[in-house]
């Protein structure tokens, strides 16, 4: 398969699957508006969709898959099913043990995750019964990443990225149509939850017998702990686990300082990261995904100088995609806020405030996606521990930048804590390889470098004269300003890639095959 079109396709139905969020977010706000009936859901939903994101898509994943590709290039394809056959084994049992407790367990979780709740009964017992029904979601989501990895590893990219659509949907159709025949309403959210997980896990079966590779779980978790591989992957995702929580508590951390700030910064800095998840879901996810498969591969098979050239691959396509995208975010802050959020009670200074938390944040969006680029480097090698390593310093240097910053810059100082920390950890990750002779840049970096640089002064020109005065936009009616944006983003693409074509690029120059 070629990479390139991979890319595409994965970012594509990250795209779409974005794009359906936010339709989900419109659609759950104009049901159920905000209040008691949304605070209940969102606090239910929250630990099974916290669990999901540390255990299923993260630290599973990056420990799964590497092995998965060790056994699929030096083992025979018997080995490589049966050891399939024991994760999904004891993944099954442990996950089925997590829901029950869950379950059983929810009134003391619900008082854990919001001990407010407890002074009103009703309010109480509802999250609680919220919480019982979307619990089994982590059981669907955790085999949904078991499916994904195997699907990856076998170049099967589309479905593993179409698969997240899938809760979007079910949420939108819930929501619009099913709410009247539930009592209270806000249970039928907790059933899209439960739906959704089952739809994703149901259309991963006919593709994985289509390879021959379908899980055939048991009971006897004995024989599966007693499978070497499956000992390895459970090392491995101590590890991760720990790398993965560390964006989390950075997160949260971020959260307790601006909550000290003026009225409003919690929430500009909310919809300033919902704008940057564009570019770095699009293209930081999307290219982790496609990348650590083949590494895995070029590894397993001692392919070293494959490997180096696909490193470089990935760090080359990455820039080309990621520094114009940051620059184009923090010159279009303005007009991409105002367009998106500039009505109703969200005013003029709003969008100001949010455009300096834009502004700091896409300062370090490149490095942001070159962690997801440069990380699976280790993870291929079954080396967790370096950049859990590497994320922990970041994460310290983010809290110290955190208390430099905030006197002075205020909300914008904790977004800019975060990119610059972003490209600490890039270019830690970047020393790492470096000095582990893992990676070894290929020649004409420098000619590479100096092209888009020209190609991102004639795109951010033309974006500047093109965009007007900022405070035009807020004097545009949203038509006018959903036009002006439809034209201009357009402008700066064509100028930025006119550019490169003038200067010699041509798409075939980033065609690659992935291992096989």
């Amino acid at each position: 398969m070629n990479l390139l079109r991979a890319l595409a396709t994965v970012s594509g139905m990250t795209l779409l699957s974005r794009i359906l969020g936010f339709v989900r977010d419109f659609v759950i706000a104009r049901a159920f508006g905000a209040g008691l009936a949304t605070d209940v859901f969102f606090v239910a939903f929250k630990l099974p969709n916290l669990l999901r994101r540390m255990f299923a898509e993260g630290a599973f994943s990056q420990a799964f898959v590497p092995i998965l590709g060790e056994y699929r290039n030096k083992r025979s394809e018997d080995d490589t099913r049966t050891l399939i056959d024991h994760v999904a084994s004891l993944l099954s049992l442990v996950l089925f043990a997590v829901t029950a407790i869950g379950i059983a367990a929810a009134p003391v979780l619900v008082w854990i995750s919001a001990p407010g709740f407890a002074a009103e009964t009703g309010k109480f017992e509802l999250t609680v019964t919220l919480t019982r029904i979307t619990f089994p979601y982590i059981f669907f989501m955790s085999l949904v990443a078991l499916s994904g990895g195997i699907l990856n590893s076998w170049s099967r990219f589309a479905l593993p990225a179409f698969t997240p659509v899938l809760l979007n949907l079910t949420f939108i159709g819930m929501a619009l149509f099913a709410a009247p025949y539930f009592e209270p309403p806000v249970l039928v959210l907790a059933w899209a939850v439960f739906i959704g997980g089952l739809l994703q896990l149901a259309i991963q079966i006919p593709a994985l017998k289509k390879i021959s590779m379908l899980p055939r779980p048991s009971l006897n978790w004995r024989a599966a702990w007693a499978d070497p591989g499956v000992r390895r992957i459970a090392m491995l995702m101590g590890p991760a686990l720990i790398g993965v929580s560390v964006s989390q508590i950075s997160l949260l951390v971020n959260t307790i300082f601006a909550s000290f700030l003026k009225t409003g910064s919690v929430s500009w800095l909310y919809y300033a990261d919902r704008l940057m998840e564009f570019p770095s879901g699009l293209l930081g996810a999307a290219l982790g995904t496609i990348l650590l498969p083949s590494l895995s591969r070029y590894h397993a098979s001692e392919n070293h100088l494959e490997y180096s050239r696909l490193l470089d691959w990935g760090l080359r396509v990455t820039l080309l995609l990621a520094a114009p995208a940051s620059l184009a975010l923090g010159i279009l802050a303005v007009p991409l806020i105002a367009t998106l959020f500039f009505h109703g009670a969200f005013s003029a200074d709003d969008v100001f405030r949010t455009r300096e938390a834009l502004a700091a944040y896409s300062v370090g969006l490149t490095g942001l996606i070159l962690v997801k680029i440069l990380a699976p480097g280790f993870y291929a090698r079954q080396n967790v521990r370096t950049p859990v390593r590497i994320a922990l310093i970041s994460l310290t240097a983010t809290q110290v930048m955190n208390v430099a910053f905030i006197g002075w810059l205020q909300h914008a100082g904790l977004a800019l804590s975060i990119g610059l920390a972003a490209c600490l950890n890039a270019l830690m990750l970047y020393r790492g390889l470096r000095n582990l002779n893992i990676y070894e840049p290929q020649p004409g970096w420098g000619i590479f470098v100096l092209k888009l640089i020209v190609a991102m002064a004639i795109m951010g020109l033309a974006l500047w004269f093109g965009m007007g005065t900022e405070k035009s936009w807020l004097q545009m009616r949203f038509v006018d300003r959903t036009i002006h944006l439809a034209w201009l983003v357009p402008l700066g693409a064509t100028a930025y890639f006119a550019t490169l074509w003038l200067l010699g690029f041509r798409p075939g120059d980033f065609k690659r095959r992935a291992a096989t």
